[in-house]
């Protein structure tokens, strides 16, 4: 603490606040790629293939970018006073890195995109599923553990939305993979990004409350 600011309290808040930054960049940048690439269709393409290309860059500058933002608040979970935060914490830490690491290592073409490429399969292309299945499995497994620590708190309808959120997240994705093929499959898939992004802004807002106020005077 110095001249009345709890320094902890102001650095674990500003923490908190990339986590609701972070999904609302992800998909505004992702958006914007995918509506000035040629060749793309939202309805068959995920947001992933983006990254092949010309100016695939700037996709995985998006993965990047925003797996840190989601790092970053996982690490102000970790930080925050609630009842098992830390695993809250941990899992969006994971979910985080494993959106940074889905950059790194390319998907393989599918659908058409990009244009002229030809589909085939590669370890960079396994790797990257992979890494997309342990950023949706993280934030779910998040959203449950903090449905604990708010139905502990007595917050019910807190409780149930992260739970809700947390199902949307898991059975979207496990879905949307399995018929990733079809605009189905990719629509579900939309819904599982925007339920795991959704939930990681509303929950770190709510953190965001509990922790002290900075300013010792407004305590």
């Amino acid at each position: 603490m110095s001249d009345g600011l709890d320094v902890r309290a102001a650095v674990t808040r500003s923490m908190l606040g990339w986590g609701v930054v972070a999904g609302p960049f992800y998909l505004v940048f992702g958006l914007i790629l995918a509506l000035t690439r040629d060749g793309f269709d939202l309805t068959r393409h995920s947001l992933s293939l983006l990254s092949l290309g010309e100016g695939g860059w700037l996709q995985i500058l998006n993965f990047a970018l925003t797996g840190i933002m989601v790092i970053v608040a996982g690490w102000g979970l970790l930080r925050a006073p609630t009842d098992r935060s830390r695993g809250t914490g941990i899992a969006v830490i994971i979910a985080g890195a494993a959106l940074v690491l889905a950059g790194v290592f390319r998907p393989d073409p599918v659908a058409g995109f990009p244009p002229g490429a030809e589909a085939n399969a590669t370890a960079s292309g396994i790797v990257h599923l992979v890494m997309g299945a342990a950023q949706f499995i993280g934030l779910a497994v998040a959203a449950l553990i903090m449905a604990g620590t708010f139905a502990r708190r007595g917050e019910r309808g807190r409780a149930a939305l992260s739970r809700i959120l947390g199902i949307i997240v898991i059975v979207a994705f496990l879905a949307g993979a399995a018929l990733s093929a079809s605009p189905i499959g990719v629509g579900l898939l939309w819904l599982a990004v925007v339920a795991g992004f959704a939930w990681l802004l509303v929950s770190c807002l709510w953190v965001y409350r509990i922790v002290p106020h900075p300013d010792l005077s407004q305590r």
